[in-house]
């Protein structure tokens, strides 16, 4: 009987699906808090490689020179969101291969030792004896109608907590490239109202020195003394926001607000282009690659298997259970061995309705993952539809934006010769360099909206890659020439 017990415990661990053991799940998520998940590779079968980053010596070296690059790298490493979402993914993991267990049995090994004193009776002798012994039991669930549901359940949770990793990277990419953008915005506009403030003292100088010939009134030089302290003005409020700016592309990539620091001096500066794609053809392309939606589409399985796993335990299981054991007696040589063996059916029959509420419960929730999924797809095809023609326009301001700040640089010019030739007066070229001063405000202004709506429209298709690039086809306009990617 020992034997062919053995020979059934044998067989049966033999026909057990193959399970990993403790963090044989790692495959199944990120390898790294900074990287999203590759759905591939679980079909692969294989680690994905860690992608190459830069070390970080030769990061301090450029880091007064950081492009969005660098700055997306750091922020994926150190950013707590991504840490969140990856640890959740790994915990998504280990419940699965906890769910999996239930294909093996559930083995306890017991050990005791007592000792037995027995008094003397009716002429019999005391007996004083010491009892070391050990028994070994298994209980195994053989069948059952809802074990493969809560796998699936399992699953399908992780794959939402992988994409739901996903979304987080993606969403600090999109943080951390606006904070650069804007940034290197604000030191742009910084740059563009210190030339103003220098044209603005310049006029200053020529308003006193005229009024010194005899050539100019007091009132000349006092409308150029206010233009100068107006463009003094703006130039240390945008000192402040330039700081604040810096401030906060410095803690979205995980460093303290006054660390050591500077982006690239090109920054904002590249050129733009029109979307070549329709925004039908973008909403298709973010329903198969956003994140979120396939996080919220895995979430809905899940629901769905709970249902099923809520329905099964109305069903009947198939268990089999056995126990083998020694014991040792002080009093005799020969251990005392025993054994047993058995296979049960149980069949549910009544508890209350419990389980007629809990399927219920779990059909119902099924329902609710199902509209909220179709919800989420409503709000990313307005996200993408919105984003679509708020690039468009931003790519039209560009354009506007360069045509006036040429317009009002002629302008300037031309009220400037004006003036030295004593045919235009103070007024009129103080009108045309504030003109010049709002174009050039402008201009920065319009680079900016281009580049965070481009940011904004490729995260939420969901194509925002762990670097800050994306794969969105766009042509040169009229006046600019897009690098290759």
């Amino acid at each position: 009987m020992k034997r062919s017990l053995s020979v059934i415990v044998a067989f049966l661990v033999a026909c057990a699906p193959g399970l990993p053991g403790p963090g044989g799940g790692s495959r199944a998520v990120a390898p790294t808090s900074s990287e999203p998940w590759d759905p591939v590779r679980l079909a692969r079968d294989t680690v994905a490689a860690t992608p190459t980053v830069v070390p970080s010596e030769e990061l301090y070296a450029r880091r007064n020179a950081l492009t969005l690059t660098d700055v997306v790298d750091l922020g994926l490493r150190n950013n707590p969101t991504t840490r969140i979402s990856w640890a959740n993914a790994r915990a998504a993991a280990a419940r699965l291969g906890a769910s999996r267990g239930d294909y093996l049995p559930t083995v306890n090994v017991d050990l005791r030792a007592s000792e037995v004193q027995t008094s003397g009776a009716q002429g019999t002798a005391a007996v004083k004896q010491d009892i070391l012994g050990g028994t070994a039991s298994f209980t195994w669930l053989l069948f059952d109608f809802n074990r493969g549901a809560s796998i699936s359940s399992a699953r399908h949770a992780l794959a939402a907590a992988d994409w739901t990793h996903n979304a987080a990277v993606q969403d600090v990419v999109l943080e951390v490239g606006q904070a650069y953008y804007q940034y290197a915005a604000a030191r742009a506009l910084l740059n563009a109202q210190r030339l103003t403030k220098a044209e603005a003292d310049t006029n200053l100088a020529a308003a006193e020195e005229r009024r010194r010939v005899g050539v100019a009134t007091i009132a000349d030089v006092l409308q150029a003394r206010t233009a100068a302290a107006q463009a003094q003005l703006e130039v240390q409020r945008t000192e402040g926001v330039l700081a604040a700016t810096r401030g906060s592309l410095a803690v979205a990539t995980g460093y303290p607000a006054n660390a050591d620091f500077e982006i690239d001096s090109l920054a904002g500066q590249g050129p733009i282009g029109e979307i070549v794609d329709s925004v039908d053809t973008l909403i298709e392309a973010a329903k198969a690659s956003r994140p979120d939606l396939a996080a919220a589409a895995a979430l809905y399985e899940s629901s769905r298997s709970d249902a099923r796993a809520a329905y099964g335990r109305r069903l009947p299981a198939l268990t089999a259970t056995g126990s083998m054991g020694r014991s040792y007696l002080s009093t005799t040589n020969d251990p005392r061995d025993s054994y047993n063996v058995g296979i049960g059916l149980s069949i549910p029959i009544f508890n209350g309705f419990t389980w007629e509420y809990d399927a219920e419960a779990a059909r119902e929730t099924a329902r609710a993952q199902a509209a909220r999924a179709e919800q989420m797809t409503q709000r990313a095809v307005l996200e993408v539809f919105t984003d679509y023609y708020a690039l468009r326009t931003a790519t039209q301001n560009v354009r506007t934006s360069e045509e006036l700040f040429a317009s009002a640089t002629e302008s300037a010019e031309a009220a400037r010769a004006r003036y030295r030739s004593g045919v235009g007066g103070l007024l009129e070229l103080l009108t045309a360099e504030s003109a010049l001063g709002d174009a050039r405000s402008a201009r920065v202004q319009a680079r900016l909206t281009w580049h965070v709506a481009l940011l904004q429209l490729a995260h939420d298709i969901g194509v925002l890659d762990p670097r800050g690039g994306h794969p969105l086809r766009l042509v040169a306009d009229s006046t600019h020439t897009v690098p290759a990617r």
